[in-house]
């Protein structure tokens, strides 16, 4: 038998249809950075593109690429409707704080909140991700 390969899942890949602009959004709210973008690609519209950012150390990453086919996820799921296929969760110290400062980066709260402790947020593409 083959010993296992050491596998470290570095982060997810996000789909989008402004990929640039939603990258922006979530360096300014965790306060990483954008440490590559590509695009618009020869041929394809304007919001074409691609972009990787992540801590300083690159310990994980988020990535997000161009959907020219996105569509905006409906939160909480709704049969024959888009729904997510995965959400991010972000520690905060002080939630309050927290959602204020993802208002402030362009998030909005969504309506449906399924916890006291933990609120559910649409990023500017309308992916839910938690704090």
């Amino acid at each position: 038998m083959r010993d296992q390969p050491e596998i470290r899942l570095a982060g997810p890949v996000v789909d989008a249809a402004r990929p640039l602009e939603l990258a922006s959004f979530y360096a300014r709210l965790t306060g990483w950075t954008i440490h590559r973008s590509e695009g618009p690609r020869p041929g394809n519209p304007p919001e074409d593109g691609w972009a990787i950012l992540g801590p300083e150390d690159r310990s994980r990453k988020i990535e997000i690429q161009w959907d020219p086919n996105h569509r905006r996820p409906t939160w909480p799921s709704e049969a024959g409707a888009q729904g997510m296929m995965m959400h991010l969760d972000f520690g905060v110290d002080d939630l309050t704080e927290g959602v204020a400062w993802a208002i402030a980066c362009g998030a909005t709260v969504a309506d449906h909140q399924p916890q006291d402790d933990v609120r559910v947020m649409l990023d500017p593409e309308g992916h839910p991700f938690c704090l």
